[in-house]
């Protein structure tokens, strides 16, 4: 598994419930992003009068939202960052040399169609995470021990509870044959795979002002509660408990993987501060470049990216689709919207030409979508689109912000399900865009050449002679020289324009193709900037 990922900040608390969670805050960075100086220094710590009470607790469906909501009236305390320093200053090959024991996994031998694995800590992985059992509605801790790893290099094999920073998930796909299907480490960020894929974008449990000039905050889970399954189950239960200076949250997450690996999400988030930017079912990738942004990139291949676009499905019944940029500058963008049907970070082309890489398999990341239970009320989808000049960054980010601020004191629920998988778990009417693509016009250098290709049902019903045209509008410039030409190489239409943005210095467009019965695609959506 790739972990490449983020620059962590240890955070702490304490329960009423005889449990002592410890925990994390992060800001997410992968591998060769500069850390922040604000970091603590590696050092040893005692840590004696943090472990958590080994006995078995009653637990049920309300036990961790309880636990937030009592700790959400307390002041947020960080704990230290205390680890021996040979685990804290690992390097990241380090990290990955330290292998737990399968033969040593939760509910290894108990022939279930799910067992869990545990990440030590250290790396960037320093805070600990507590875990528990959750049998016959009893919560026992998962103990820890250095001898569930594996250590290529035994001077990394400390003899003292230092416990552990994540967990993975492995599930049968095929009878009899675990596989490695959803990993949850660092801050709130998790990860999840369907049958045939390797991980891509992440997700996380909350997003707190990112885009803004106050500076994003991270919230953490401190512990997770994992329930048996059945024998026969297909589906794997479990709690985690959230933690920031600014609120607490419970999470119950229902895992079905898959063909497509579902993840069933009840939350429910007790603010301990009044908080405007609130981000709801955040969703973190990295793009690249692609076809309509490869002029800045001097690469060899034709596109390195986790996700190609942001789609939504709007509460009024539209269907957007926004490509991703790599923008030389910050780029924020807010999708007014209200009682929104979904919305994803989208991995569309599936071919290994659309990529050609034998290591990173861009072709088999997970496009993810976000199906809202019930009415989310008013807010924005937001996108937010960060420089990086390599693909070792995560560079966009996109969430829910409601209309109204989230007030201290009070709860708020969010009920949702993720889909991760080859597509939209919805199949559309409407033709659906299959690439976009930018270039230069040849002896107008101030003027720009789009290229869309539309694919999908319209032309699989609509006779072959149907006459079509391009609903398109910028604001600001002018579109000229509008094409509409057959692409046979993928069933659909190829629809080509020119960009005249005179002095402008962000021109936001959009396009649907249709006929003169009306639009026949979904909407096309582009921000262009120089």
């Amino acid at each position: 598994m790739d972990i490449r990922r983020r620059d962590l900040v240890r955070a702490s608390m304490g329960t009423g419930l005889s449990l002592s969670v410890l925990g994390l805050a992060s800001r997410q960075a992968r591998a060769g992003e500069p850390q922040p100086s604000s970091q603590a220094p590696a050092q040893e710590e005692p840590e004696t009068d943090s472990q958590p009470d080994p006995a078995s607790t009653p637990f049920d469906s309300t036990t961790v939202s309880e636990l937030a909501r009592a700790l959400s009236r307390r002041p947020y305390k960080a704990p230290p960052h205390g680890l021996p320093a040979v685990l804290a200053d690992m390097s990241f090959d380090q990290f990955n040399s330290i292998i737990y024991d399968p033969a040593k996994a939760l509910w290894a031998g108990d022939h279930l169609n799910f067992d869990v694995e545990f990440f030590p800590r250290g790396y960037l992985y320093k805070p600990r995470v507590n875990m528990y059992e959750v049998q016959d509605g009893r919560a026992t801790l998962i103990p820890y021990s250095p001898d569930l790893f594996q250590y290529r290099n035994p001077k990394l094999k400390v003899d003292k509870d230092i416990g552990f920073s994540g967990l993975r998930l492995r599930y049968a796909f095929d009878p009899g044959h675990l596989q490695e299907c959803a990993v949850f480490l660092g801050a709130s960020y998790f990860r999840a795979t369907a049958r045939g894929q390797v991980y891509g974008l992440s997700a996380r449990g909350f997003a707190k002002d990112t885009g803004t000039l106050k500076g994003e905050e991270f919230p953490l889970f401190r512990a997770f509660w994992l329930e048996k399954p059945a024998a026969d189950s297909h589906a794997l239960v479990m709690y985690g408990l959230l933690d920031s200076p600014s609120l607490t949250g419970a999470f119950r997450f229902t895992i079905r993987p898959g063909d497509t690996t579902l993840f069933d999400v009840q939350s429910v988030f007790y603010p301990r501060v009044d908080i405007a930017g609130a981000g709801i079912a955040p969703l973190t990738g990295m793009y690249f470049f692609d076809f309509n942004d490869h002029d800045h990139v001097d690469d060899w291949r034709p596109a390195a990216h986790d996700s190609e676009a942001l789609q939504m499905w709007t509460g009024a019944g539209q269907q957007l689709y926004r490509p991703l940029t790599n923008p030389t500058d910050l780029q924020l963008g807010a999708f007014v919207d209200s009682g929104p049907y979904g919305f994803g970070l989208m991995q569309r082309r599936r071919a290994f030409h659309d990529y050609e890489d034998l290591v990173l398999k861009y072709e088999k990341r997970p496009s993810l979508w976000i199906e809202p239970v019930g009415n989310w009320g008013d807010g924005t989808v937001n996108l937010v689109e960060i420089p990086t000049p390599s693909e070792v960054n995560d560079n966009i980010v996109a969430f829910w912000r409601p209309k109204e601020t989230l007030k201290a004191n009070q709860a708020y629920r969010y009920t949702y399900r993720m889909y991760w998988g080859w597509d939209t778990p919805w199949p559309t009417h409407l033709a659906r865009v299959a690439a976009t693509r930018v270039g230069n016009v040849v002896d107008h250098p101030e003027l720009r050449q789009f290229v869309i290709d539309f694919t999908g049902a319209p032309f699989r019903t609509l006779p072959p002679n149907t006459p079509y045209h391009l609903i398109i509008h910028t604001t600001p410039g002018e579109i000229r020289k509008i094409t509409l030409l057959p692409n046979p190489h993928i069933h659909g239409m190829r629809a080509m324009f020119q960009l005249a943005p005179g002095d402008a210095k962000l021109c936001e467009m959009q396009a649907q193709l249709a006929t003169d019965k009306g639009p026949i695609s979904e909407t096309w959506l582009y921000r262009w900037t120089p």
